[in-house]
């Protein structure tokens, strides 16, 4: 009788959620803690809308060259690498005595945290099979939203009792800890890691086996097919797609509660609430979303409809439902259906992973890191673009209406992404 696998793999998605939820602990503290902030060093607003948006140019522009040092030295090292280096940024941030080192403390973290997912998405493609890819990916966008959930519901009361810098300091300390666990506990190669059987080796063989002979850890990698990768219409839509997911999304987590007080005359204590029902379907959707890609492969076996198929039908049931919310005139009946709206978006989220991995073949890094760029400009846009939209119109209904139709444009951009369509062929 064959031993049974061992179960390092899962071990390692763990390690990599863990990542992403310390991640979006200490990123989204800053939001919350701002305030305080803003007050105890004497900025204006607008140094302070500076302060917070520095985070995400450094993070949208480094998504690719960072992708870049995943795929030469590895996951291990780049992982490493990136959370000491965040950490260290949220200990500036918490000693920053003007705006300068904030806005230091913001751009460095940006640019250690912009390499996450694109090295944990190179991870993924060595250690998932291509059954349970999907589901991978899903627990990684988990990861975020837990992170987020946990910044928003701890650095408040932290802040209220302890002070800011405090709670700044308290947040780096994880990131710290991770490292030292992940060193010890993680490789990058399935093969080097001293816990594994020959059943999962056997088990993970299929994920391993598109990665390059010379891969990080065994000598020089490969050189990154640029020329090839801006040529590939695929890629260019999965991009588009991303684009429009993470424009609805910012909508969500910036301008709704706004929207709420301005259309339905809630107060902003019950918008907050009403904003976190919303991040709380995206956090169920990523989940879902994993779960269902996974099981439309396992019984179609077509990465065509597991990939693009659940992309394109529920960013367009997103939109539909957003549309829909238009016309209710309740706020109950509104928020369900915007709720539902969020999860049905986050369904989406991780086949854009794992189309990324089958796009990107033993340079997923480099693609999964130009998705996420795309992407992540469009989010440091969306809040700038929707309030000059406001300013204009001074009506949310079209606001609504504009992101409805964003959500039915990424099902378009779906309906054509081919994830067979390889960039670099497999020699």
């Amino acid at each position: 009788m064959s031993a049974r696998p061992t179960r390092v793999r899962h071990g390692v998605v763990a390690w990599l959620a863990l990542a992403a939820a310390l991640a979006y602990l200490a990123r989204n503290g800053v939001g919350v803690a701002e305030s305080s902030v803003r007050e105890d060093l004497g900025l204006s607003f607008e140094q302070s809308g500076w302060f917070m948006g520095a985070f995400f140019w450094s993070y949208a522009l480094l998504q690719v060259p960072s992708g870049w040092f995943a795929h030469r030295r590895g996951t291990r090292f780049a992982m490493a690498t990136f959370a000491v280096s965040w950490s260290v940024a949220t200990l500036l941030l918490a000693a920053a005595p003007g705006l300068w080192l904030l806005i230091l403390a913001q751009l460095v973290m940006g640019a250690a945290q912009a390499g996450i997912f694109p090295a944990s998405c190179l991870s993924v493609s060595r250690w998932i099979p291509l059954s349970r890819r999907s589901l991978a990916c899903g627990l990684l966008a988990v990861g975020m939203q837990v992170g987020a959930v946990l910044a928003a519901t701890l650095t408040g009361p932290l802040v209220e009792s302890l002070g800011w810098r405090f709670v700044f300091a308290l947040f780096a300390l994880p990131g710290f800890l991770w490292t030292a666990g992940f060193l010890a506990r993680f490789r990058d190669d399935p093969a080097d890691h001293p816990r594994i059987n020959e059943a999962e080796l056997a088990l993970v063989g299929e994920a391993s086996a598109g990665a390059p002979e010379n891969s990080p850890g065994a000598g020089r990698a490969e050189p990154s097919p640029w020329a090839a990768m801006l040529r590939s219409g695929p890629l260019w839509l999965l991009c588009g797609q991303q684009v429009c997911r993470a424009a609805g999304y910012m909508f969500f987590a910036t301008w709704f509660p706004t929207f709420l007080q301005e259309t339905r005359g809630i107060s902003v204590k019950d918008s907050g609430y009403l904003q976190a029902l919303v991040l709380v379907g995206t956090l169920a959707g990523s989940l879902v979303g994993g779960w269902f890609a996974d099981a439309v492969w396992r019984r179609t076996g077509s990465l065509r409809l597991s990939r693009s198929g659940v992309g394109a039908v529920f960013l367009a049931a997103c939109g539909l439902l957003i549309l829909g919310a238009w016309f209710v005139k309740g706020l109950g009946p509104a928020v369900a259906l915007l709720a539902l709206g969020s999860f049905f978006a986050a369904v989406a989220g991780p086949p854009t992973f794992t189309a990324s991995i089958d796009l990107g073949g033993s340079h997923v890094p480099q693609v999964f890191g130009l998705v996420n760029m795309s992407g992540n400009l469009a989010a440091a846009a969306t809040p700038v673009l929707v309030g000059a939209l406001f300013a204009r119109t001074t009506d949310w209904n079209a606001v609504l209406i504009l992101f409805a139709c964003v959500y039915l444009a990424g099902s378009v951009c779906w309906i054509f992404v081919d994830p067979r369509r390889r960039i670099v062929a497999d020699s």
